[in-house]
């Protein structure tokens, strides 16, 4: 082999190494957030491809930097090919522990994250944090049983829809944004006050209630069934059953310090863990 070929192998040889050393700085972050703020991966097996990386960059290293006989690479190789396997079977053992649900919005700007202990059916919302990392922000109020179903309603808001340990169907709203400026915590039911269409479907929301009209039938829920998710979505609930989801779209303006009634569209979602689509609905008329 000439110089220059020996050269090229160091040089690549260190950049794996160097490579490596870095992938151990993020590990080492990680044990440092997990420890002190309970701050995770947004996906548990992303722990464990980093170590898969370590482990082959260490060996390509190993095999650039040092001359070793034949007995030694094979030594090498069989280390390295126990803890890639090891990592591995930890990785699989590990996503049946705990099931996960990730959800990218689509603009690819904002992440849904929900951890569950298999063991327990307690599911949690994350919120992610610092890009790779991810923090409980709360539980899901009730043990899940069963797939979740998740449709981004906006681009930052994301309706999950699950059965419950009871049998029952409930909704959780992750909320990323906010609207009308976000100066102040608002109230959905109180933004949307009037009278909203749309295809095979209107909502009439007064001082009563909301009334939710959708194929010929009415379905009426008072202040009592209804459970906000940040400030913008609102779940209406009938017999602890969440039943339908409004939330604000991106264009929506409920002018609250202005006399003109709100400007933009709303969204109406079914809960049902069958596939089904939004509807956009349009101010119409007012209420008392």
């Amino acid at each position: 082999m000439n110089r220059s070929n020996k050269k090229g192998k160091k040089i690549i040889g260190w950049l794996f190494f160097l490579a490596a050393i870095g992938l151990c700085c993020v590990q080492g972050v990680y044990f440092l957030l997990e420890n002190n703020y309970t701050v995770e991966y947004i996906d548990n097996r992303i722990f464990y491809v980093i170590n898969l990386l370590i482990i082959v960059f260490m060996m390509f290293t190993i095999f650039l930097l040092l001359t070793l006989e034949k007995k030694g690479k094979i030594l090498i190789s069989s280390i390295a090919a126990a803890l890639i396997l090891l990592q591995a079977g930890l990785m699989v053992n590990h996503s049946y522990e705990t099931k996960q649900v990730i959800s990218f919005s689509p603009e690819l700007n904002h992440l849904l994250v929900i951890k569950e202990d298999s063991d327990t059916g307690q599911a949690a919302y994350y919120r992610t944090r610092y890009g790779l990392f991810a923090r409980p922000k709360e539980d899901l109020p009730y043990q899940t049983s069963g797939d979740y179903k998740v449709k981004w309603l906006e681009k930052d808001i994301a309706a999950v829809t699950y059965e419950a340990a009871d049998h029952n169907l409930h909704q959780y709203i992750g909320t990323y944004g906010a609207r009308d400026g976000g100066i102040s915590y608002s109230y959905v039911a109180s933004m949307t006050r009037g009278q909203w269409k749309g295809d095979a479907a209107q909502v009439t929301n007064s001082s009563e209630g909301i009334a939710i009209d959708y194929q010929g039938e009415t379905e009426h829920y008072t202040q009592e069934n209804m459970v906000q998710f940040g400030t913008l979505a609102l779940v209406l609930m009938e017999n602890n059953e969440a039943k339908w989801t409004i939330a604000l779209n991106e264009n929506f303006q409920s002018n609250s310090n202005d006399p003109e009634p709100p400007a933009g569209e709303i969204t109406l979602y079914k809960a049902t863990m069958e596939k089904n689509a939004p509807i956009t609905l349009e101010y119409i008329s007012t209420t008392d």
